[in-house]
């Protein structure tokens, strides 16, 4: 497995969507989803030039951040239980998956021990399927008010795991969707929200979800091969 060669394919096939698309691709952070991986294929994906890694189990991302020798920026994107926030604090620079208030608060009463402050995206469960976490797209606006006056929390934007397709064209409206429920919120102009920020795409669909409107793809199988 070449995973400097992996990177450089797919920031190349970001930079072609981009500007097919007309947009710039500064705008779009490519996230390896390193989960079940070894510290030394993150070692060789930093070597390459690849800065920002998301983990989605607590245990496995705290053991690597504190493994992992290059310089590195975690996020966090798994599905999140309150009672484990706490090994997380001071660790991350984001956390995708908020999706009630009461992991938004126990965020906040963490990060708020050093008086510091996290980045997080509020979670949205696009097709409302059991099996995933988030928030619906009925909520969504009455958690983001919820969650803005939180002083230790910052919300930058929405994230979403949509249903699984072969084809990426079927999952677009859903790309759509949270596009949409972005520039509603950010309509609102709530203090303390922006919606810069949206977490979707994954290897086999972010290209799609660049032209909907993702500024982080999460893309592990096609950096570092199957789990």
């Amino acid at each position: 497995m070449d995973i400097a060669a992996n990177i450089t394919a797919i920031r190349e096939r970001i930079s072609v969507i981009c500007n097919s698309c007309g947009r710039d691709p500064g705008q779009v952070r490519l996230v390896a989803v390193s989960k079940k991986k070894p510290t030394a294929d993150i070692e060789a994906a930093i070597a390459a030039g690849q800065p920002v890694f998301g983990e989605s189990y607590v245990q496995e991302c705290v053991a690597k951040i504190d493994a992992v020798q290059g310089a590195a920026e975690w996020h966090f994107i798994g599905a999140l239980q309150s009672n484990k926030v706490k090994y997380l604090r001071g660790k991350v620079a984001m956390i995708h998956s908020v999706d009630r208030l009461s992991l938004a608060k126990e965020i906040d009463r963490q990060w708020g021990k050093h008086k510091d402050c996290v980045d997080i995206l509020i979670q949205i469960n696009l097709g409302e399927e059991a099996s995933k976490a988030g928030t619906t797209l009925a909520q969504a606006v009455e958690l983001v008010r919820q969650v803005a006056p939180l002083r230790h929390v910052r919300i930058r934007g929405l994230m979403a795991l949509p249903p699984w397709y072969d084809d990426p064209e079927h999952v677009r409206p859903y790309f759509r969707q949270l596009k949409q429920l972005a520039e509603q919120i950010a309509a609102l102009d709530l203090p303390n929200v922006s919606m810069q920020e949206l977490s979707m795409g994954m290897s086999h669909d972010f290209e799609v979800a660049i032209e909907e409107g993702a500024t982080l793809v999460r893309v592990g199988t096609a950096i570092f091969g199957a789990r």
